[in-house]
């Protein structure tokens, strides 16, 4: 069977890319091993799917080359995008920080992506082992059929339990593509024995603003028995390394609050006044990792200050993370050094891509990750259907 292009992965990437070519006249083939499309789509946002965010731009993204996603990121957007949902007739609602949701389940956005794929023609193939990817003659022979193109959208190795593996790698390198180390991302922390406190009171959950780096996000963070979690967490693991401490300020202008409560309150010790403004939990393992015995009438300024320094920055230590089975996306992955920005096509390769989680291009939680399957999926699409012509 021969094709204008294989795609491989019927995920929110591959079924955009695999769309937008086959509605511009490409005869297009989708493979999955899966025995549905979309499954991670199906988990999103608690069922829900954070499709998108109104912030989306550039600068929310990691990769070895800040710039790369710009291209397709202008070129198809989060309003482009939003256009489509509501085309299909979706009902949506915005959340905090620009989180867009579907009102009803995640099963309408990948409903719609099929639509979109049935509109253009596009054979849809589920449980379909990929084989070994035979390439002659300027063509691609995949589990039976022939394309003169082939897109690696397969994702990367986060959630194991769907399915989820590190293939997209061995294609690439079998085309003498690099690879950037690929590392879970979005992910809880563990904490280890010199931070046991921490982990002794699970479910505790407070905003706070959380540093790892140079990156800092101030969004809600969880105490769980294995370590730290909840958003903020979830955001600044993605920039920390391995060896480095990631900090939380979880009272602001803190000796500003002690201050006043040494006036207000003389007699109270720390941790009453600390759990004027924390969970009762939190405030007990601050005040005892404080140290300070006396009554606040008897605490002076310095006192105060290096307190107040502790629970502005509260220094942890994370022992690692807790792995691709718990990890939202992969950071890392195919190289951008050998892709085009505009097209996701392989410079050395002609008529191979790679686009979605499968690149080094890795999002903010919030819908930035499925933005960047659109985005890239549509700019591979595009180019698909621009070489056939």
């Amino acid at each position: 069977m021969e094709y204008d292009a294989i795609v491989l992965g019927a995920g929110g990437a591959g079924l955009l890319a695999a769309a937008t070519a086959g509605q511009a006249g490409a005869r297009v083939l989708v493979l999955d091993h899966a025995d549905k499309a979309g499954k991670k789509i199906l988990i999103s946002g608690g069922g829900r799917c954070n499709f998108t965010n109104t912030g989306t731009e550039a600068a929310c993204y990691l990769s070895q080359n800040p710039h790369f996603a710009k291209s397709a990121l202008s070129r198809y957007t989060q309003w482009d995008f939003l256009g489509l949902v509501q085309a299909h007739g979706i009902a949506w609602h915005e959340k905090t920080l620009g989180q867009l949701f579907c009102d009803g389940s995640a099963r309408q956005i990948v409903a719609m992506l099929l639509e979109e794929c049935a509109r253009g023609g596009v054979e849809v193939r589920l449980s379909t082992a990929i084989g070994e990817i035979g390439h002659a003659d300027g063509k691609y022979h995949v589990a039976g059929a022939v394309a003169p193109q082939l897109v690696i959208a397969t994702g990367g190795p986060s959630i194991p339990k769907m399915g989820a593996s590190g293939v997209a790698y061995d294609i690439a390198r079998r085309f003498g593509l690099a690879i950037e180390t690929p590392r879970p991302a979005l992910v809880p922390l563990t904490l280890g024995p010199a931070d046991q406190a921490f982990r002794e009171i699970p479910g505790v959950s407070l905003p706070v603003t959380a540093r790892a780096g140079a990156a800092s996000f101030r969004e809600a963070a969880l105490f769980t028995h294995r370590g730290l979690s909840g958003p903020a967490i979830l955001q600044v693991s993605s920039y920390w390394t391995p060896g480095s401490a990631v900090e939380l300020s979880v009272l602001e202008n803190a000796a500003a609050v002690l201050r006043e409560a040494r006036r207000r309150t003389p007699r109270a010790h720390l941790r009453a006044v600390l759990a004027e403004h924390l969970p009762n939990r939190l405030a007990e393992v601050l005040a005892a990792r404080a140290g300070l015995a006396q009554e606040m009438a008897n605490t002076p300024d310095a006192e105060i200050d290096r307190v107040a320094e502790g629970l502005e920055r509260l220094v942890l230590h994370p022992t690692g993370t807790e792995g691709y089975a718990k990890a939202e996306v992969t950071a890392g992955g195919i190289s951008t050094a050998g892709l085009s920005s505009r097209t996701m096509e392989a410079t050395a390769v002609p008529g191979l891509y790679a686009i979605g989680e499968a690149v080094d291009v890795t999002g903010w939680l919030g819908g930035y990750n499925f933005q960047w399957a659109w985005s890239s999926g549509v700019a591979a699409g595009q180019a698909i259907a621009a070489r056939r012509g």
